[in-house]
């Protein structure tokens, strides 16, 4: 089949979707990966996808520019007559699912990795963001032939409960999965604790809470060491400039690495991973990673997180937006390596059980060819 996958970067769809691409090549599929421009599309050519660029954004919203993505998937959905479109994120699911009822595209799969800002900002503006995209999505998924898929079972249940989607058009499949074999459980390494934060560096992820624990847990244990890693986001309205990250590094004691491509080699040089968001995550690739790596984890009481800790069995929670139960954690763990490593034991138990990317790839190729069953002629 010809199969495009839409999304707003095409770094996220190497990071988060690409074994499902490189599935589909392996099938014999005909694969497109269509995103905004300039977002690390170069690389997709040498794992054989072809590419198209559209004007996408990921934030903001201007009228011109929200039209014009509706109006270049439409012309490309007419023009090249894809079998099924498997949108990622807001901006692409709403635009992409009703340019493909434009352009009649026989089957749509959409995927909805969490609610995101627009669902974690407080006020009236948000609240009233909140109401169009709600009214959006609502709009863009009246398609019988379409299947609308969830990280998490408590966002499943919120789309189903406001009418925003029919519960037979939803699927979960708990994240994007991870890849058990790049990440070989390993003892703890000797010296000073580390706590380490994965995220691109927006405020919604809890990097200052993160770094304003960090503060109170220093004046306990200054050799602890607490690390950021992650790229700066520039264009996201969340995120935090370098200029910040240099201020919070003086005053609360963290370090910011930047952007890290060896996850697995520096998961397994922390002690701890911490993840404080309150963002509106699907499913956390950061914890999915964590256990991965048989790591005790530490992360906020919020949907998404919920789907991978368990409080006290593989991890700890603790309430979103705050600083000290976040620093009383990290204390917990830091000074009881017996539970530390009970937690981790059991987080990696779960990732086998649960998270592994082969599994993840398997339940979406079965969501393709239950809807192309359906939808194309026999």
């Amino acid at each position: 089949m010809k199969l495009f996958y839409v999304v707003n970067e095409a770094r996220f769809f190497i990071s988060h979707r690409l074994a499902l691409g490189l599935t589909a090549i392996a099938r014999g599929d005909d694969v497109w990966v269509i995103t905004a421009p300039a977002t690390g599309e170069e690389e997709l050519a040498q794992y054989g996808f072809k590419h198209v660029s559209v004007p996408l954004t990921r934030s903001g919203f201007t009228l011109l520019s929200e039209i014009a993505a509706y109006r270049a998937l439409k012309q490309l959905y007419r023009r090249e007559k894809p079998d099924l479109v498997h949108h990622v994120t807001i901006k692409p699911v709403i635009y992409g699912s009703l340019a493909a009822r434009a352009a009649e595209v026989a089957a749509v799969v959409n995927a909805v990795p969490g609610l995101g800002f627009v669902f974690s900002r407080r006020g009236l503006r948000a609240a009233g963001l909140r109401m169009l995209v709600n009214a959006l999505y609502r709009f863009a998924f009246a398609n019988i032939s379409m299947r609308v898929i969830f990280q998490n079972s408590e966002d499943q249940r919120e789309f189903v409960d406001h009418s925003i989607v029919r519960k037979e058009q939803t699927i979960l499949i708990r994240g994007s999965g991870v890849d058990l074999k790049s990440y070989i459980p390993a003892p703890e390494t000797n010296g000073p604790l580390v706590f380490l934060l994965v995220s691109r560096m927006l405020r919604e992820k809890g990097v200052i809470e993160f770094a304003q624990a960090a503060k109170l847990v220093k004046r306990q244990h200054p050799d602890w060491r607490f690390l950021l890693a992650g790229d700066l986001d520039p264009g996201n309205p969340s995120g935090v400039s370098r200029q910040e990250l240099d201020a919070l590094q003086k005053e609360s004691g963290v370090q910011w690495l930047g952007y890290q491509a060896d996850i697995p080699k520096l998961m397994a040089q922390a002690h701890v991973i911490c993840l404080p968001t309150f963002y509106g995550e699907g499913l956390p690739k950061t914890l999915l990673e964590a256990s991965a790596a048989q790591r005790a984890m530490i992360a906020t009481d919020i949907a998404g997180c919920r789907e991978v800790i368990t409080s006290g069995v593989n991890g700890l929670l603790v309430p979103p937006r705050t600083v000290e139960p976040l620093a009383q954690a990290m204390l917990q763990l830091g000074g009881d390596p017996a539970m530390r490593q009970r937690l981790a034991r059991a987080a990696r138990e779960k990732a086998e059980a649960v998270f592994a990317v082969e599994d993840v790839v398997d339940h979406t190729f079965r969501v393709y060819d239950e809807l192309l069953a359906t939808c194309l002629p026999r």
